[in-house]
């Protein structure tokens, strides 16, 4: 096969990668979008943020996804027994998007790449990326094997790397490094929801937890289906015994107000596991390249983060590549990587404080702040970079100084009886 030459090579056809593509795309760019995977394939991320709305509106392909009749998300509800704490992204303390989606992943990808070709844009599915060499001007040459097993050169001035797990250039650039979060895993499943109620109930997006550190997505999809996921310490999650499908329906047996509407569901797939799937970088770009999404980071499905970290960094990043390859002053420091650290470290806040307990206790305490709950409800919806919502600009003390606030209210409480 022929050398290419490009401005932008994209390593991964994801949502982060189709939003560094459509963006590029539209800016002029010579541009080629490289997947390892056959699209429709499955892969796990399928609860999006309202953040997110505002890039696939920004690069041009929100009316393509509206067509396709996904099952509309306005917000998440959170069991724990008895106690419910729902919340509206209608009620929230920064304004932006009060809906996104709840949707099966391989559809949603499939639609952003036949859109993303239908424009015109170079996909190559079933090539892997082998090898990169980059140049000290940040040039690069980057080998890739297509499906035949033959091997080609792309010249670029810019990599964005996209691809998701498969995290590429932290794999041969020795990027990757410790998740400061802890270690846990899943077990997750589609089923055929026989027994979907009728109404609101039916189609509500839930985190029923077990514990305080294991809980169970519930995601139902407009086709019929249900997306399930087990989430907990890894100890946890292997002492269920079994084949993954015993040990899925020993798990649905947990939860109190799932177990009698699933126990019958016919499981689409056999449940599939991962392990300590928090991940970390040393570094968010360097000469000539950016990573963005999964490639750079990965903290919890708790909050459903992930294609908003995707795409908020894709489209960042595409947009100080555009400056820079028009001479343009970028600090990408400055202008990305302290920008995107700063939405992970927000996340990254809840998540850990979700697993103490902490913002658990905040979710479920009676009576209802309701200023602190829309506060809470925009950093859900994904505007992590809002200061001027105290839940963003404190949040690496606020949800504990509150959660440990309301336990003295109660041990107040509890004595005075």
């Amino acid at each position: 096969m022929d050398d290419i030459t490009i401005d932008v090579l994209i390593i991964g056809a994801g949502p982060s990668g189709s939003v560094a593509a459509a963006h590029l795309f539209n800016q002029g760019l010579s541009i080629k979008v490289v997947e390892k995977s056959k699209f429709p394939r499955f892969v796990i991320g399928e609860s999006l943020i309202p953040r997110c709305m505002d890039h696939f509106d920004e690069v041009g392909l929100l009316d393509a996804i509206k067509q396709a009749d996904f099952e509309v998300k306005t917000g998440a509800r959170f069991i724990k027994g008895d106690a419910v704490c729902e919340f509206d992204f209608k009620e929230k303390f920064t304004k932006g998007w009060d809906w996104t989606w709840q949707l099966p992943r391989a559809d949603f990808d499939k639609l952003l790449t036949d859109e993303l070709e239908r424009k015109g844009v170079d996909i190559a599915f079933e090539n892997e990326v082998v090898d990169v060499v980059f140049d000290s001007d940040g040039t690069s040459k980057t080998t890739v094997k297509n499906k035949d097993g033959e091997q080609y050169s792309i010249h670029a001035k810019f990599i964005i790397d996209s691809s998701g797990y498969g995290r590429v250039l932290p794999r041969l650039l020795d990027l990757d490094k410790p998740s400061s979060l802890g270690k846990h895993a899943s077990l997750f499943t589609h089923v055929k929801d026989t027994n979907r109620p009728e109404g609101k109930e039916g189609t509500l997006i839930t985190f029923d937890i077990i514990n305080t550190e294991s809980w169970l997505w519930v995601i139902p999809f407009s086709n019929g289906n249900t997306s399930i996921g087990f989430v907990g310490p890894i100890d946890f999650i292997e002492s269920f015994k079994g084949t993954p499908s015993e040990r899925f329906n020993e798990m649905l047996k947990l939860s109190d107000h799932y177990a009698e509407r699933f126990k019958d569901s016919p499981l689409l797939f056999a449940p599939k596991e991962i392990k300590n799937y928090s991940k970390a970088v040393k570094q968010l770009y360097g000469k000539g390249y950016a990573l963005t999404g999964n490639s750079a980071e990965f903290l919890d499905p708790v909050f459903s983060s992930g294609v908003t970290f995707a795409t908020e960094s894709a489209l960042l990043a595409s947009k100080l590549i555009v400056k820079e390859l028009n001479n343009e002053q970028v600090d990408w420091e400055v202008d990305y990587s302290d920008y995107i650290k700063s939405g992970v470290s927000v996340f990254s806040t809840y998540v850990k404080e979700w697993y103490t307990g902490n913002l658990q206790t905040l979710f479920f305490h009676q009576p209802e702040n309701k200023a602190n709950k829309e506060q809470i409800c925009a950093v859900l919806a994904g505007y992590v970079w809002d200061k001027s919502n105290p839940f963003v600009s404190k949040h690496d003390r606020l949800v504990k100084s509150l959660a440990y606030l309301i336990a003295m209210e109660e041990e107040r409480d509890a004595q005075s009886k």
